[in-house]
């Protein structure tokens, strides 16, 4: 592939089924741990300078993830987020210096999918990508999700046995507005916020207590074992992600 635009950089992993990644910014650290890493030869790299040029190339290029420095020369790096979430429903991760909740809470509104705060490992930078990877292709919006030993539709609102034995499990009203945005969104992080916001309104966003109960609550009913969640995740601070 020929990229046409200026100060911008496309270097070709050798495996023909790499994943494309756009790296926005300049820090060298993230190129890095893709060459150096175990992950060696499974990216296609494409590095952009600017936020104004990351917009291009994600509508150009279809990347199937962004590493995105916020701190850019150009645009503020939560307005580059929403740009990018416009066109497309590729994993954003966000590789910032700035490590306060507040920070981490716009930027995951804004529609990253994870934020790594700067000095990070590359191990940690490898494994976070690896798991925005795993995402369905094409967006994170499945009928049916695993959970466990339950299959669970999220058209239907229905929840069964996998093995078609024992008992289903039954969810509240509140519960399923919860799950849903959760599963409909694998290995993606959903703001405390985003999850009050959608089931309680605006306004509600300080009533973490509403969430840790009916996470209680949803844990007991879907995990193996509540007090060491497998699927269902917290992220202190920040809000909570299904992993499968």
């Amino acid at each position: 592939m020929v990229v046409s635009f200026p100060d911008t950089q496309l270097r070709p992993a050798p495996g023909t089924d790499a994943r494309r990644i756009l790296i926005v910014g300049d820090e060298p650290q993230i190129t890095q741990a893709l060459d150096n890493g175990p992950d060696v030869g499974r990216y296609e790299v494409i590095i952009a300078p600017d936020g104004a040029t990351a917009l291009l190339l994600a509508a150009s290029a279809q990347p199937d993830a962004v590493l995105l420095d916020i701190g850019l020369p150009d645009l503020p790096g939560i307005d580059v987020i929403y740009g990018l979430r416009v066109c497309t429903s590729m994993g954003i991760i966000v590789v910032s210096g700035q490590s306060s909740s507040a920070d981490k809470v716009a930027a995951l509104d804004a529609g990253a999918d994870d934020y790594v705060t700067k000095p990070f490992s590359a191990a940690e930078l490898l494994a976070r990508l690896r798991a925005v990877l795993r995402r369905p292709p094409g967006s994170g919006i499945p009928s049916t999700v695993d959970v466990g030993e339950y299959r669970i539709d999220l058209d239907a609102y229905t929840a069964v046995p996998r093995s078609g034995k024992g008992r289903a499990p039954h969810f509240t009203p509140t519960e399923w507005q919860l799950l849903v945005p959760l599963l409909r969104n694998p290995g993606r992080l959903v703001t405390g916020h985003q999850l009050l916001r959608e089931v309680w309104g605006p306004g509600s966003e300080k009533r973490t207590n509403y969430l840790r109960i009916h996470m209680v609550a949803l844990r007991r009913k879907l995990e193996p074992d509540p007090s060491h969640p497998r699927y269902l995740i917290t992220e202190p601070g920040l809000g909570y992600r299904f992993d499968r």
